[in-house]
């Protein structure tokens, strides 16, 4: 190997550390300024909707997306119903004939819903009785227990405290 090849290796070897050593000091300038963010978002939440980090499932940035869903207008939601269209997580009527069938929305705000599915699975890793009956239902093949738990589990007088929120 000639001197040339061994500087042209060494040069490359050095750039790379400079390289990945500046990467390092960038990933943590970002990683502070994400707690940092992290935590005035807490703050934020805890001063406008405490009750929402009280329900199983949910903290700081689920409430956030839950509550930028809301808007400014929270008044306008009257019922569970009207959050669960909102969020497209409500059944809408698909019938024909005479069977009657329903399937989920497939409107609504998509952070929301996915940010609904995420406290729901949530919940169903806590709570073991839920569990059970999610995973039996999908193993009897019945994969809309996903909805079913959902709306039971924002049903007044279950732990939600959505409908006493914002009333």
């Amino acid at each position: 190997m000639s001197s040339r090849e061994e500087a042209g290796k060494e040069s490359v070897l050095q750039a790379t550390r400079i390289t990945l050593g500046l990467l390092a000091r960038r990933i943590d300038q970002l990683s502070e300024q994400i707690r940092e963010v992290d935590a005035r978002l807490a703050r934020l939440v805890e001063c406008h909707a405490p009750q929402l980090l009280e329900v199983v499932g949910i903290g700081p940035d689920t409430a956030v997306a839950l509550l930028i869903t809301v808007g400014d207008n929270p008044e306008r939601l009257d019922s569970e119903a009207s959050f669960a269209a909102l969020c497209g997580a409500s059944p809408v009527e698909r019938s024909s004939g005479r069977r009657q069938y329903r399937r989920l929305n497939r409107g609504g705000g998509r952070q929301a819903n996915a940010t609904l599915h995420r406290i729901l699975f949530t919940r169903l890793r806590v709570d073991p009785r839920t569990q059970g009956y999610y995973e039996r239902r999908i193993k009897e093949g019945n994969h809309g227990a996903k909805s079913s738990v959902a709306s039971n589990a924002m049903r007044p007088g279950r732990s939600s405290t959505w409908s006493n929120s914002y009333s």
